[in-house]
């Protein structure tokens, strides 16, 4: 069985996440997660999810677009362009870590702008 590399895991779990789906995105998450954003910071998966949720039930529709990965041994920069409700849109770099279990254990998301 082939490993599956650190890029594939996020993109994966941007795919998920577009997707709305929380039963894989918390397979996808250790226990002791941290996730991090421009607004909030919460720790272990309980409370991951629980904000993954909200971010869900707050929106209709969810688009992401990943013009750039970079990755590093154990972490993932992707740069994003999320589309909210076919309305709002985000420029945002997700740094995702994976643990050696190839396990989302940490995700730290920083806000930008659009190049226009």
């Amino acid at each position: 069985m082939n490993k599956i590399s650190k890029k594939e895991v996020c993109l994966s779990y941007l795919k998920k996440y577009a997707e709305k789906d929380l039963n894989n995105i918390e397979k996808m998450f250790s226990e002791d997660i941290v996730l991090r954003d421009w607004k909030i910071r919460v720790e272990g998966i309980k409370n991951a999810l629980a904000e993954t949720r909200k971010n869900f039930e707050n929106a209709d529709k969810i688009e992401i677009e990943v013009p750039s990965t970079f990755e590093n041994k154990n972490t993932v920069a992707a740069e994003l362009k999320i589309i909210v409700d076919s309305t709002e849109i985000l420029y945002v770099v997700d740094v995702i870590t994976i643990n050696s279990e190839g396990k989302i254990s940490s995700i730290r998301a920083y806000l930008g702008r659009g190049d226009s």
